[in-house]
């Protein structure tokens, strides 16, 4: 059973997911993002503008994007979640995993996980769907 604590910080990260990644729209970053922001992606450089240029770059590259989520989980200070991102139609798209930690009612810091969805390896389970395929 979820912490008040805990479900409140579900709540903004779910928020940050459907008006912010979703979109991949960085007008609203600021609602969701500390001014204090740490990111450990290596995809994205430190600091809340490096993550709206990030976000505007991804959207402008694959403005067809459409990601789906299959899990979200929090934990204390921490809130995780699993989805598949479709950069656009025919793409297997990608596997990804973020971790944010929240503070204060926004999201202070963020790591993630990101990986080729294969089709073709020697696992015919799914990398999504519970019980394989």
């Amino acid at each position: 059973m979820r912490t008040a604590q805990e479900q409140a910080n579900l709540d903004l990260v779910m928020g940050l997911f459907e008006n912010v990644l979703r979109p991949l729209d960085s007008t609203h970053v600021d609602k969701y993002i500390s001014p204090n922001y740490i990111q450990h992606s290596p995809m994205a450089a430190p600091g809340v503008q490096s993550l709206k240029d990030f976000l505007d770059f991804v959207h402008k590259r694959s403005p067809e994007a459409k990601q789906h989520m299959y899990r979200s989980f929090a934990d204390g200070d921490y809130v995780v979640l699993h989805y598949h991102v479709v950069r656009h139609p025919g793409d297997n798209g990608l596997a990804v995993v973020d971790i944010f930690r929240c503070e204060n009612g926004m999201v202070a810091e963020h790591w993630d996980s990101v990986q080729d969805v294969k089709t073709d390896g020697p696992n015919p389970n799914s990398m999504f769907e519970l019980g394989g395929r």
